[in-house]
């Protein structure tokens, strides 16, 4: 059985603005989906989630069945079984479809002596959730693949964040497409208003790049709180977002802000290691449900191959 993870990933700053063009700085969390791939003699192919056990279904495992689809192209693929298990929650912004893809991939890889490199995973990845969702950044699938921080979309690697992170779930599912084709016609229609609002965004990843290379957890802090209220103004908050954002401020996070697409999902919120707890019990009691993790250097990777 072979076995690779990959992370998820959060947004210091950037979301919405990135896909304008704008610079947004993502950050691989220490959340993992992995996915162990074995032979089965018997020819067929199935697929073992949380979701309920198929074969290639494009409606339960879109990613997994997609990623088959296309590493067909590299090996003959016949009679394999995939389980997956993930900490990232689904749906929440948090990276769960590129982790899964991207793990997928490296796993057949490996089982299948592909030989590809990390930056043909992280493309093809992205041409998966594209297939799947008809539109998606590459950065969420890049950040899976390599592990660390990166100013996007440069790929310049930054320094690792070593403070606190605490990511607040309010289990509110939203449509990162309609959300984005929101944000599309609010720019459409109020051009002078929301184009500088969004170059407002992309610059604070500018200004956090040195800041986030001199661990100045402070004032990326302060930045997170002005990029939350940007989002909010954009109609990407919601209140459920807010009441989480807030909590974590007040229990002594030095920002914290929406990270992903909005609407519901998740926010995240930074602070000092020692006050990780107060913060996480913050978010629990406005109606959250946290999850204290870090930042990780490390992308996707083989856990075992036995």
């Amino acid at each position: 059985m072979i076995t690779c993870s990959a992370p998820g990933k959060i947004y210091i700053f950037g979301e919405h603005a990135v896909v304008y063009g704008e610079n947004a700085i993502c950050c691989a969390v220490d959340l993992r989906t992995r996915v162990h791939i074995e032979h089965d003699e018997s020819a067929i192919i199935s697929i073992e989630s949380v979701l309920g056990k198929t074969g290639i279904d494009f409606e339960i495992h879109p990613y997994v069945s997609a990623v088959i689809e296309r590493m067909r192209e590299f090996a003959s693929i016949k009679g394999i079984r995939i389980k997956i298990e993930s900490d990232i929650p689904v749906g929440s912004g948090v990276g769960s479809s590129a982790a899964v893809t991207v793990a997928t991939i490296a796993a057949l890889n490996r089982m299948f002596d592909c030989n590809l490199t990390l930056e043909k995973i992280a493309k093809l990845g992205h041409e998966v959730e594209i297939q799947v969702q008809g539109a998606a950044s590459p950065t969420d699938t890049y950040v899976s693949t390599m592990g660390g921080v990166f100013m996007i979309p440069q790929r310049k690697q930054l320094k690792n964040i070593e403070c606190g992170i605490v990511i607040g779930n309010t289990n509110v599912l939203s449509s990162t497409k309609e959300l984005v084709a929101n944000v599309a016609e609010l720019r459409k229609n109020y051009p002078q208003i929301i184009g500088p609002v969004l170059s407002t965004i992309g610059s604070m990843s500018e200004i956090g790049e040195e800041l986030v290379d001199n661990s100045d957890y402070i004032s990326i802090g302060k930045l997170m709180d002005i990029n939350h209220g940007l989002l909010d103004s954009i109609g990407v908050g919601s209140f459920e977002l807010s009441s989480l954002v807030y909590a974590a401020r007040s229990s002594g996070a030095f920002g914290a802000k929406i990270t992903g697409a909005g609407g519901g999902g998740c926010m995240v919120a930074l602070m000092d290691k020692a006050k990780t707890e107060a913060v996480a019990g913050a978010i629990n009691e406005a109606g959250g449900s946290s999850i204290i993790t870090n930042a990780t250097e490390h992308g996707v990777m083989v856990e075992s191959n036995l």
